[in-house]
């Protein structure tokens, strides 16, 4: 059997999965992928993300919070649900949300307006943040410290970011989150020289299925969707690069995503 893994960041609510989900989570669990934290990005994607755990208690739990993309339609009703989304114990995190000025489907000026509400959001729920950002760094930064002391912490969900950004987000106390960009040869092969400045204690790993498809999949898949299974690509790639063994990064990992989403309390308390 594999190590044991857990995808910190999956979509699993996506409707390309509405198919074939049970089929999807079989294949992830033979390939050692045993819990995954389902991902929100919007009031509607964090109530299914949360009905989604809700069936696999014990194997899933969700965020609750509006992508950046999705700014423009940051409400007081909007946090209003969040907020009791976030009183499940199932929901571990705030987010995904920050700052994405690479796509602007939101204006740069709701994206800081739903980023700071959702910092302070997860100040009063004492939940950490689940973090998106793209081509707004200094922003992001910017936003970020100010609150880093008020909430339990926070992870930069897929970091494809360079050795500067690196020390700047290690410097706040967060957690690195890692994804099949890393297998990418035309665009992220630069995070593999990276990976050994990472604190092992900070590392996490997730696929952002359906999205980020590892290419360095052999043989290809027919399919470009992207799915929790691939997470043992991510790994093989991430432990190379660590120059340490695939059951060391798993363990290791595994124990950090446990720690930072309190998955121990949650099971103990089943």
């Amino acid at each position: 059997m594999p190590s044991p893994l857990i995808d910190i960041g999956v979509n699993l609510a996506h409707d390309s999965f509405d198919a074939d989900r049970a089929a999807v989570v079989a294949r992830a669990f033979d390939a050692g992928v045993t819990r995954f934290i389902i991902t929100g990005s919007s009031e509607q994607g964090s109530r299914d993300a949360l009905a989604l755990a809700r069936q696999h208690a014990g194997v899933m739990v969700s965020t609750a919070g509006v992508h950046p993309h999705h700014s423009s339609d940051y409400t007081d009703a909007v946090e209003k649900t969040l907020a009791g989304l976030l009183q499940d114990e199932l929901v571990v995190a705030v987010g995904e949300c920050g700052l994405d000025y690479f796509r602007n489907f939101s204006p740069a000026e709701a994206q800081r307006f739903a980023f700071q509400r959702q910092l302070e959001l997860a100040a009063r729920v004492q939940k950490p943040v689940f973090l998106h950002q793209r081509d707004a760094h200094d922003d992001f930064v910017a936003m970020l410290e100010p609150a880093m002391g008020r909430i339990p912490g926070g992870v930069a969900h897929c970091f494809t970011g360079d050795a500067g950004m690196l020390r700047e987000y290690l410097d706040l106390g967060l957690y690195i989150g890692i994804t099949g960009w890393i297998c990418d040869e035309r665009r992220g092969s630069h995070l593999k020289a990276l990976i050994p400045d990472i604190p092992a204690e900070r590392l996490m790993l997730e696929t952002d299925a359906p999205y980020l498809l590892p290419r360095s999949l052999e043989p290809k898949p027919k399919s470009r969707r992207n799915e929790p299974a691939h997470l043992r690509e991510v790994l093989r790639v991430v432990a190379e690069a660590a120059g340490l063994p695939q059951a060391t990064v798993a363990k290791t990992t595994t124990e950090n995503a446990e720690r930072f989403f309190g998955l121990k309390e949650i099971s103990s308390s089943d």
